[in-house]
């Protein structure tokens, strides 16, 4: 399952969810996310939910959530999802380079996966959206798939030099540590390391 970044299109990913089980969809949130405890607090926009596993689970902590994805098919699951567990979270269909253009305010982004799928152009589109969204102080929680892990299949990797790089103009990095992203075993093309695949969680304030 290697994917050319600039080839991660709609149909791509409408392609992998239409499958039995996309590859990170284990049905909970990542570790690193419970992990951070009650550093993920208040207004809350989950960019790139998926079908809304961390969205769900931050709801849950009390946090007021809104996920963010460009397939409706994912958000209609975490529609669903949050009825059947009487949960309350806002989900909308946008793309994630055009986060900048909501209206409303957040204290914290989770970014679960999101971050290692764009090419350079939309790495730095992302990042400039990011820019525009959040006001001063407020923080980003990022998870994302490390040049550590070995092979070429799956996402693309990223150095912890090009996070801080990406990030290096009206940020704070306030940690990048080594973690890991798990996947559901048994799909072709979709095995990485044993215990998670290696991934860098970042945690970046906005000045």
């Amino acid at each position: 399952m290697k994917h050319d970044p600039a080839s991660l299109t709609r149909e791509t990913f409408a392609g992998i969810y239409a499958t039995p089980k996309a590859p990170w969809d284990i049905g909970r949130p990542q570790r690193a996310f419970v992990e951070s405890g009650d550093a993920i607090r208040g207004r809350v926009i989950d960019i790139g939910c998926g079908t809304g596993e961390l969205s769900l689970w931050l709801a849950e902590k009390g946090c007021a959530v809104t996920g963010i994805d460009f397939l409706s098919e994912p958000l209609d699951v975490a529609q669903q999802k949050a009825a059947e567990r009487g949960l309350e979270a806002t989900f909308l269909v946008m793309d994630a380079t055009h986060v900048g253009t909501l209206p409303a305010m957040f204290d914290c982004v989770t970014d679960c996966g999101l971050f290692h799928v764009f090419d350079d152009a939309g790495r730095a589109a992302y990042v400039s959206a990011l820019t525009r969204l959040l006001t001063p102080g407020s923080r980003i929680f990022l998870l994302c798939f490390s040049d550590a892990e070995p092979g070429t299949h799956g996402p693309r990797r990223v150095s912890e030099s090009e996070l801080r790089s990406a990030f290096s103009s009206g940020w704070v990095i306030q940690q990048i540590t080594p973690a890991r992203f798990e996947c559901v075993e048994g799909i072709a093309d979709a095995s990485f390391t044993p215990g998670g695949a290696q991934a860098w969680f970042a945690e970046i304030q906005k000045q």
